[in-house]
């Protein structure tokens, strides 16, 4: 077989498992820790998974990897990829919005307080995590999860910037120390992976 024949039909039973589902390509790309771009191109027979989503697939939609590679009916082009095109950018235009928001509210407050003659820069301060947080919500939400570690990472850091403008004003390293050691953690924990069944079968196996 193959290789493009092999993509056509891995691409085939992809959609029929996703659909059959009932999940979009946002939500599969979300469970798999993947963007729905990717989700599309597999769909279309650009592009194949490779043997670790595969197994992640098949563990999601209880089938084997042999039957995600096997034929079973003609292959068909991905539907409703242009919908879906549109879908992502209305998404990408929300989270854009929703943030800037966050900002707005926070600039309209500095505002305010200015013109009654209180300066409280601290709102900023404020902001930034609120910011994040709300980005890294969002894209939990809508399953655009790609980059998902680093902007955890950048949480985490802009917590810790707050924490020192509003509280701390002298000696700084000890609270970068923290936020350092912090940050390895999350980098650490977010590639955190379960083992593919198939691979404790082999090991196994070789240890008998």
């Amino acid at each position: 077989m193959e290789l493009s024949e092999l993509k056509l039909i891995t691409a085939s039973n992809i959609i029929k498992l996703r659909t059959g589902a009932g999940m979009t390509q946002a939500e599969l790309g979300a469970a798999l820790n993947y963007s729905d771009k990717t989700i599309s191109k597999w769909e279309r027979g650009e592009a194949i998974p490779d043997a670790y989503v595969l197994t992640q697939m098949g563990e999601l939609f209880g089938v084997t990897v042999d039957e995600l590679l096997s034929s079973h009916t003609k292959w068909e082009p991905a539907p409703e990829v242009e919908g879906e095109t549109e879908h992502s950018y209305s998404v990408g235009m929300i989270i854009a919005v929703t943030v800037l928001g966050v900002w707005t509210l926070a600039l309209t407050a500095f505002v305010a307080l200015w013109l009654v003659g209180i300066i409280r820069w601290q709102i900023f301060a404020v902001a930034l995590p609120i910011s994040v947080l709300t980005y890294l919500v969002l894209i939990c939400v809508f399953g655009r999860k790609r980059h998902l570690q680093y902007v955890i990472a950048f949480f985490v850091f802009s917590l810790f910037i707050s924490v020192y403008l509003l509280f701390v004003q002298e000696n700084p390293w000890q609270i970068f120390l923290i936020c350092a050691l912090a940050e390895v953690l999350v980098f650490l924990s977010c590639n955190i992976k379960r083992r593919p069944k198939f691979l404790k079968k082999r090991k196994n196996a070789k240890d008998l």
